[in-house]
């Protein structure tokens, strides 16, 4: 597993040494750590850490406050840290970044475990989410060419496939992607040169 930026979250300081050693023996980087809700969200918004740590329990904020406020809406991966297990806190720590609760004491192999498959479970979202933004400018981009290759079609009275070679050789011929032409030759009907 590659080596993360780690901010720790933990208002105990015996806890917060034993996860920071932990951490760091697994080839993470303690990015940075707090004692309260409020210096944590100070600086997770400054470190900008790929994963965090936190406790439940802290003082100033709560720890879910905390990722609501700094770890939702950059999707930073977090896992959280509570020293009693019960219904109602899992339910609160059902945040879209958080991928793990975990009860204190923490062994080594079970925080390795949580940061690995969080991370892994991150990573995954990411590009199941690239994937999809992708998709998007394609089909957009496909729907601007349909609509140029219509614009010509009408334009000139051509049929679709000479329309579409008329296109591609216009892009060929000025060195430009075929949705830059699309563009162009819509932006151009728009304004009632064509």
């Amino acid at each position: 597993m590659e080596a993360l930026q780690i901010v720790v979250v933990e208002d105990d300081a015996i806890i917060l040494c034993g996860l920071k050693m932990q951490l760091e023996k697994m080839g993470h980087t303690v990015a940075g750590i707090a004692l309260n809700g409020e210096d944590a969200v100070r600086i997770i918004r400054k470190e900008q850490p790929d994963f965090v740590l936190a406790d439940i329990n802290i003082p100033k904020k709560d720890g879910l406050t905390v990722v609501k406020e700094a770890c939702l809406e950059n999707m930073i991966p977090t896992a959280i840290l509570t020293g009693h297990y019960a219904d109602d806190l899992l339910k609160q720590a059902n945040i879209p970044c958080v991928y793990g609760y975990l009860m204190k004491p923490v062994s080594f192999e079970q925080l390795g475990a949580t940061i690995e498959l969080a991370w892994s479970r991150h990573k995954n979202l990411l590009e199941t989410e690239n994937r999809a933004i992708k998709s998007e400018i394609l089909l957009e981009e496909r729907k601007q060419i349909e609509r140029a290759k219509g614009i010509i079609m009408d334009t000139l009275g051509l049929k679709e496939e000479e329309a579409m070679k008329y296109i591609q050789k216009m892009a060929k011929d000025q060195r430009k992607k075929l949705v830059v032409v699309s563009r162009e030759l819509i932006r151009a009907r728009e304004k009632n040169s064509i």
